[in-house]
Protein backbone atom coordinates (compact mmCIF):
# COMPACT_ATOMS: atom_id res chain seq x y z
CA UNK A 1 0.00 0.00 0.00
CA UNK A 2 1.17 3.51 -0.49
CA UNK A 3 0.19 6.41 1.74
CA UNK A 4 0.59 9.71 -0.55
CA UNK A 5 0.68 12.99 1.51
CA UNK A 6 0.25 16.37 0.10
CA UNK A 7 -0.41 19.58 1.51
CA UNK A 8 -2.59 22.28 -0.06
CA UNK A 9 -2.48 26.18 1.18
CA UNK A 10 -5.47 28.26 0.35
CA UNK A 11 -6.02 27.59 -2.98
CA UNK A 12 -7.81 24.88 -4.15
CA UNK A 13 -6.82 24.90 -8.25
CA UNK A 14 -3.77 22.42 -7.76
CA UNK A 15 -6.24 19.34 -5.75
CA UNK A 16 -7.81 18.10 -9.37
CA UNK A 17 -5.24 18.59 -11.05
CA UNK A 18 -2.55 16.06 -8.86
CA UNK A 19 -4.66 13.49 -8.33
CA UNK A 20 -5.51 13.59 -11.81
CA UNK A 21 -2.46 12.85 -12.53
CA UNK A 22 -1.33 10.40 -9.70
CA UNK A 23 -4.59 8.72 -10.69
CA UNK A 24 -3.13 8.33 -14.32
CA UNK A 25 0.26 7.14 -13.23
CA UNK A 26 0.43 5.37 -10.04
CA UNK A 27 -0.62 2.02 -10.89
CA UNK A 28 -0.38 0.03 -7.23
CA UNK A 29 -2.91 0.92 -4.58
CA UNK A 30 -2.89 4.27 -2.88
CA UNK A 31 -4.06 5.51 0.47
CA UNK A 32 -4.39 9.98 -0.30
CA UNK A 33 -4.20 12.13 2.95
CA UNK A 34 -3.80 15.94 2.86
CA UNK A 35 -4.07 19.12 4.50
CA UNK A 36 -6.13 21.75 3.09
CA UNK A 37 -5.48 24.83 5.25
CA UNK A 38 -7.49 27.50 4.24
CA UNK A 39 -9.68 25.50 1.75
CA UNK A 40 -13.59 24.54 2.61
CA UNK A 41 -14.96 21.77 3.44
CA UNK A 42 -16.16 21.10 0.21
CA UNK A 43 -13.09 19.69 -1.04
CA UNK A 44 -12.61 16.88 1.66
CA UNK A 45 -14.10 14.68 -0.37
CA UNK A 46 -11.53 14.78 -3.41
CA UNK A 47 -9.02 12.54 -0.43
CA UNK A 48 -9.03 9.44 1.89
CA UNK A 49 -8.37 11.44 4.86
CA UNK A 50 -7.58 15.28 5.73
CA UNK A 51 -6.31 15.88 8.17
CA UNK A 52 -7.04 19.58 10.12
CA UNK A 53 -3.38 21.10 10.25
CA UNK A 54 -2.46 24.93 10.48
CA UNK A 55 1.32 26.02 9.94
CA UNK A 56 4.50 25.82 8.80
CA UNK A 57 4.75 23.00 5.30
CA UNK A 58 7.47 20.85 7.57
CA UNK A 59 4.75 20.33 10.40
CA UNK A 60 1.99 19.39 8.35
CA UNK A 61 3.92 16.35 6.55
CA UNK A 62 5.33 15.83 9.87
CA UNK A 63 1.90 15.27 11.24
CA UNK A 64 0.54 13.59 8.22
CA UNK A 65 2.92 11.31 8.31
CA UNK A 66 2.39 10.24 11.71
CA UNK A 67 -1.30 10.15 11.21
CA UNK A 68 -0.53 7.42 7.75
CA UNK A 69 2.09 5.39 9.56
CA UNK A 70 -0.33 4.67 12.52
CA UNK A 71 -1.25 1.04 12.11
CA UNK A 72 0.33 0.86 8.80
CA UNK A 73 2.89 -2.01 7.57
CA UNK A 74 6.53 -1.24 7.52
CA UNK A 75 7.07 -2.29 4.01
CA UNK A 76 4.40 0.32 2.63
CA UNK A 77 5.34 3.05 1.04
CA UNK A 78 5.04 7.29 2.45
CA UNK A 79 4.92 9.10 -0.72
CA UNK A 80 5.03 13.12 0.15
CA UNK A 81 4.31 15.48 -2.57
CA UNK A 82 3.92 18.95 -2.85
CA UNK A 83 0.51 20.31 -3.38
CA UNK A 84 1.77 21.36 -6.98
CA UNK A 85 3.61 18.56 -7.88
CA UNK A 86 2.44 15.17 -9.80
CA UNK A 87 3.68 12.14 -11.19
CA UNK A 88 4.25 12.63 -14.67
CA UNK A 89 5.35 8.63 -15.43
CA UNK A 90 5.04 5.72 -13.41
CA UNK A 91 7.14 6.53 -10.23
CA UNK A 92 7.63 2.74 -9.20
CA UNK A 93 9.73 1.32 -10.83
CA UNK A 94 12.65 3.96 -10.18
CA UNK A 95 11.25 3.82 -6.43
CA UNK A 96 11.42 0.49 -6.40
CA UNK A 97 14.75 -0.56 -7.95
CA UNK A 98 16.47 2.37 -5.74
CA UNK A 99 14.64 1.47 -2.56
CA UNK A 100 16.76 -1.86 -2.98
CA UNK A 101 19.76 0.02 -1.66
CA UNK A 102 19.01 2.96 -0.96
CA UNK A 103 16.93 4.14 2.51
CA UNK A 104 14.98 7.12 0.59
CA UNK A 105 14.20 8.70 -2.84
CA UNK A 106 13.77 12.38 -2.97
CA UNK A 107 14.17 14.94 -5.66
CA UNK A 108 17.25 17.09 -4.80
CA UNK A 109 17.30 20.76 -6.17
CA UNK A 110 20.99 20.89 -6.95
CA UNK A 111 20.32 23.81 -8.98
CA UNK A 112 19.08 26.28 -5.68
CA UNK A 113 22.39 26.74 -5.30
CA UNK A 114 23.66 23.66 -4.62
CA UNK A 115 20.81 22.53 -2.30
CA UNK A 116 22.02 19.13 -1.05
CA UNK A 117 18.61 18.17 1.32
CA UNK A 118 15.63 16.03 0.22
CA UNK A 119 12.81 18.33 -0.85
CA UNK A 120 9.49 16.99 0.03
CA UNK A 121 7.99 18.13 -3.70
CA UNK A 122 8.88 14.36 -4.04
CA UNK A 123 9.70 12.04 -1.61
CA UNK A 124 8.77 7.92 -1.30
CA UNK A 125 10.43 5.85 1.43
CA UNK A 126 8.98 2.73 3.55
CA UNK A 127 6.86 3.22 6.50
CA UNK A 128 9.84 1.25 8.82
CA UNK A 129 12.50 3.62 7.41
CA UNK A 130 10.61 6.96 8.06
CA UNK A 131 9.65 5.48 11.85
CA UNK A 132 13.22 4.31 12.84
CA UNK A 133 14.85 7.25 11.52
CA UNK A 134 11.72 9.59 13.56
CA UNK A 135 11.68 11.58 10.00
CA UNK A 136 11.71 15.33 10.17
CA UNK A 137 10.93 17.80 7.40
CA UNK A 138 11.67 20.75 9.24
CA UNK A 139 14.89 23.12 8.63
CA UNK A 140 17.93 23.71 11.45
CA UNK A 141 20.31 21.12 9.78
CA UNK A 142 22.68 23.54 7.66
CA UNK A 143 25.19 23.31 4.81
CA UNK A 144 27.37 26.12 3.01
CA UNK A 145 25.70 26.85 -0.37
CA UNK A 146 27.42 27.38 -3.82
CA UNK A 147 27.88 31.11 -2.86
CA UNK A 148 29.99 29.81 0.62
CA UNK A 149 26.96 31.16 3.35
CA UNK A 150 25.24 29.05 5.31
CA UNK A 151 21.86 27.90 4.29
CA UNK A 152 19.08 25.43 6.05
CA UNK A 153 15.67 24.78 4.26
CA UNK A 154 13.31 22.40 4.43
CA UNK A 155 14.30 18.44 4.53
CA UNK A 156 17.57 20.14 6.32
CA UNK A 157 16.90 17.74 9.68
CA UNK A 158 16.40 14.79 6.92
CA UNK A 159 19.38 15.19 5.87
CA UNK A 160 21.12 14.50 9.10
CA UNK A 161 18.97 12.40 9.88
CA UNK A 162 19.93 10.05 6.99
CA UNK A 163 23.57 11.26 7.46
CA UNK A 164 23.63 10.44 10.93
CA UNK A 165 22.13 6.91 10.77
CA UNK A 166 24.37 6.15 7.83
CA UNK A 167 21.94 5.87 5.42
CA UNK A 168 22.41 6.72 1.84
CA UNK A 169 19.47 8.15 -0.24
CA UNK A 170 18.70 8.46 -4.03
CA UNK A 171 18.52 11.90 -5.55
CA UNK A 172 16.27 12.45 -8.69
CA UNK A 173 17.59 15.60 -10.45
CA UNK A 174 16.41 18.21 -12.43
CA UNK A 175 15.98 16.25 -16.01
CA UNK A 176 14.40 19.37 -17.70
CA UNK A 177 16.15 22.42 -19.30
CA UNK A 178 16.02 25.83 -17.44
CA UNK A 179 14.82 27.72 -20.00
CA UNK A 180 11.45 29.16 -18.59
CA UNK A 181 13.46 29.52 -14.90
CA UNK A 182 16.49 28.52 -13.36
CA UNK A 183 14.11 26.59 -10.08
CA UNK A 184 10.36 26.04 -11.41
CA UNK A 185 8.54 24.61 -13.34
CA UNK A 186 10.76 21.21 -13.07
CA UNK A 187 10.99 17.67 -14.16
CA UNK A 188 13.05 15.87 -12.13
CA UNK A 189 14.53 12.11 -12.49
CA UNK A 190 11.68 11.82 -15.73
CA UNK A 191 8.96 10.78 -13.30
CA UNK A 192 8.00 14.19 -11.59
CA UNK A 193 6.85 17.60 -12.01
CA UNK A 194 7.34 20.12 -9.71
CA UNK A 195 5.69 23.67 -10.68
CA UNK A 196 7.02 25.43 -7.80
CA UNK A 197 5.82 28.27 -5.46
CA UNK A 198 2.36 27.14 -6.04
CA UNK A 199 0.78 28.91 -2.93
CA UNK A 200 2.86 31.57 -3.23
CA UNK A 201 4.95 34.40 -4.50
CA UNK A 202 6.59 33.51 -7.69
CA UNK A 203 10.20 34.75 -6.21
CA UNK A 204 13.13 32.81 -5.40
CA UNK A 205 16.42 33.31 -4.36
CA UNK A 206 18.25 32.90 -7.50
CA UNK A 207 15.64 35.89 -8.64
CA UNK A 208 17.15 38.14 -6.60
CA UNK A 209 20.42 37.35 -8.01
CA UNK A 210 19.87 37.40 -11.49
CA UNK A 211 18.40 41.10 -10.93
CA UNK A 212 21.41 41.81 -8.20
CA UNK A 213 18.66 42.99 -6.07
CA UNK A 214 20.78 44.40 -2.98
CA UNK A 215 18.06 44.44 0.57
CA UNK A 216 20.40 46.93 2.00
CA UNK A 217 20.55 49.53 -0.60
CA UNK A 218 19.30 53.16 -0.06
CA UNK A 219 15.74 53.84 -0.02
CA UNK A 220 16.03 55.16 -3.77
CA UNK A 221 18.21 52.39 -5.27
CA UNK A 222 15.33 50.22 -3.64
CA UNK A 223 12.56 51.34 -4.82
CA UNK A 224 13.63 51.40 -8.47
CA UNK A 225 15.25 47.66 -7.09
CA UNK A 226 11.29 47.20 -6.57
CA UNK A 227 10.27 48.52 -10.02
CA UNK A 228 12.12 45.85 -11.70
CA UNK A 229 11.93 42.74 -9.76
CA UNK A 230 7.61 43.36 -9.88
CA UNK A 231 8.16 43.67 -13.67
CA UNK A 232 10.57 40.43 -13.25
CA UNK A 233 7.98 38.53 -11.51
CA UNK A 234 4.67 39.76 -13.55
CA UNK A 235 6.70 38.14 -16.37
CA UNK A 236 7.31 34.60 -14.50
CA UNK A 237 3.43 35.01 -13.71
CA UNK A 238 2.87 34.84 -17.01
CA UNK A 239 4.60 31.97 -17.33
CA UNK A 240 2.93 30.27 -14.49
CA UNK A 241 -0.60 30.88 -15.74
CA UNK A 242 0.35 29.51 -19.23
CA UNK A 243 1.94 26.59 -18.06
CA UNK A 244 -1.12 25.98 -15.72
CA UNK A 245 -3.26 26.40 -18.48
CA UNK A 246 -1.31 23.73 -20.39
CA UNK A 247 -0.83 20.86 -17.80
CA UNK A 248 -4.76 21.48 -16.83
CA UNK A 249 -5.83 20.20 -20.14
CA UNK A 250 -2.55 17.77 -21.89
CA UNK A 251 -1.43 15.21 -20.03
CA UNK A 252 1.89 15.41 -21.62
CA UNK A 253 2.36 18.94 -21.53
CA UNK A 254 5.87 18.23 -20.17
CA UNK A 255 6.98 17.51 -23.08
CA UNK A 256 7.51 20.76 -24.28
CA UNK A 257 9.68 21.42 -21.18
CA UNK A 258 11.93 18.36 -21.97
Amino acid sequence: MIHLLTAHHRDTRWIDVQLRFVARHLREPYRTYASLEGIETGWNDRFDLVVPSLGRHAGKLNHLARIATAGAHRDDLLVFLDGDAFPIADPMPIVTEALRSHALVAVRRDENLGDVQPHPCFCATTVGTWTDLGGDWSNGWSWTNELGEQQSDVGGNLAWQLQHASLDWFPLVRTSGQDLHPLWFGVYGGIVYHHGAGFRRMLSRLDHDALNIDPAARHVRRAAQQVRLRAHERRITRVSERLFTDLSSDPDFHRQLL
